[in-house]
């Protein structure tokens, strides 16, 4: 029997081009998820077009966990292989277009950590919620990479409806707690990192390591309950404001693809601890684009961001806390330092006190019906640019809400 072939071809301006190929699970009708890169428009199976057999048994499963427990020697193993294979025919099997493939959840999640890693954020925070403070950082903001655990259950793909969350909130005008839909619902437009393998209890991942266990990278929306999280939060933080759901794309971008993207970080002063030094505290430049109803409100930069993945990861582990694979951990909220660079709606709006208009309507916070897209790139070799493709989702009533 002969095999049909086929030879792929991408424009030299794709952000999913020979030096992104990020990893994803698709399906297609009645067949289970499988493991697949995107090559421009095309999605390839990474099974069909590598082999099942023996260490590529991995590329069978309905997650890339089994692929990433393998280490980081055999993903550069396995990268260098696909590369080589997509510039040869290929078995036509192997490829479908874009638009006829469901894209899953690429990660089974195992725990979650977001971080507060951009100043420029939590300073804007600070003057919000702490005007009465001449420095509107915490005082150990610039000492240590701050985070909260999350719910990694919460986390869903791209493209999945979200529920608008209730809980309980207390404005300055009630005299007691209400319970009710959130009014005051936002986003955060965060980088999330993907851990490929972990650490063993009481064995820290230093900075130096950090890169050897980071498989790559997604966009990441923490959608946030502002009113649900501000009556909650002192003095254990964010909880049921944060922990309903988190977007994510669906597709995971190596590190060794973002290589064109290492930037310093802004300088870290004062001098941080020895186990956060770094010769190069590195960020990436990734340009950010949030779309809220098709409408771009605000253009992120990562390379703002004042804490490395690097010392996120060690600060997470340093205490001995063990890391496995599959665990996630989100930059938090991207803000730079100008308003249209502002990467939640809260900063955006200054507490809903600066509306702005959004597709030709005035909005604060999310409405019932709004659907906020995340998208970003950056550089890549040649002068290319290296995709993330996109989180998207659309707010939905929640069944007590009548508005």
């Amino acid at each position: 029997m002969t095999t049909l072939t086929t030879r792929l071809s991408v424009p030299a301006d794709s952000p999913f081009g020979p030096a992104n190929l990020p990893y994803g699970i698709y399906s297609v009708p009645g067949q289970p998820p499988r493991p697949a890169t995107r090559y421009g428009d095309h999605v390839v199976d990474l099974g069909l077009l590598l082999g099942e057999q023996g260490e590529n048994a991995v590329f069978t499963e309905p997650t890339l966990n089994a692929f990433m427990a393998q280490g980081h020697d055999r993903w550069t193993e396995v990268r260098a292989v696909l590369q080589a294979a997509l510039r040869e025919e290929i078995a036509a099997a192997a490829v479908h277009d874009l638009d006829a493939v469901t894209l899953h959840l690429p990660v089974e999640v195992a725990d979650y950590v977001d971080f507060y890693a951009s100043e420029h954020h939590a300073a804007n925070l600070g003057r919000l919620f702490r005007p009465q403070n001449p420095d509107p950082l915490t005082p150990n903001w610039k000492h240590l990479p701050i985070s909260y655990h999350g719910r990694s259950a919460s986390i869903v793909v791209s493209g999945t409806d979200i529920v608008r969350p209730a809980g309980q909130r207390k404005g300055p005008d009630d005299a007691v707690p209400v319970f009710g839909p959130s009014a005051r619902l936002d986003i955060e437009a965060e980088l999330g990192f993907v851990v490929g393998t972990g650490n063993p209890m009481g064995e820290p991942i230093s900075v130096e390591e950090a890169e050897q266990h980071i498989f790559g990278a997604v966009l990441f929306n923490d959608w946030s309950a502002r009113d649900i999280q501000a009556w909650e939060y002192i003095p254990l933080g964010p909880n049921l404001g944060k922990s309903f759901a988190s977007t994510v794309s669906p597709w995971v971008v190596p590190l060794p693809a973002l290589d064109g993207a290492r930037v310093d970080t802004p300088v870290q002063e004062p001098a941080v601890l020895p186990y956060l030094a770094m010769d190069r505290p590195w960020g990436l430049d990734v340009d950010f684009e949030v779309r809220w109803n098709g409408e771009v409100v605000s253009r992120p930069p990562y390379a703002a961001v004042y804490w490395s993945p690097a010392q996120m990861l060690a600060h997470l582990t340093v205490n001995g806390a063990p890391t496995r694979t599959g665990d996630l951990f989100a930059s938090g909220t991207v803000s730079g330092p100008e308003k249209d660079q502002r990467g939640a709606f809260i900063e955006l709006t200054w507490g809903g006190t600066e509306p702005v208009m959004v597709a030709g309507a005035t909005r604060t916070f999310l409405h019932n019906g709004d659907e906020i897209v995340l998208t970003a790139t950056a550089p890549g070799p040649g002068g290319t640019r290296i995709g993330f493709g996109e989180a998207r989702g659309r707010i939905l009533a929640h069944p007590s809400d009548g508005r």
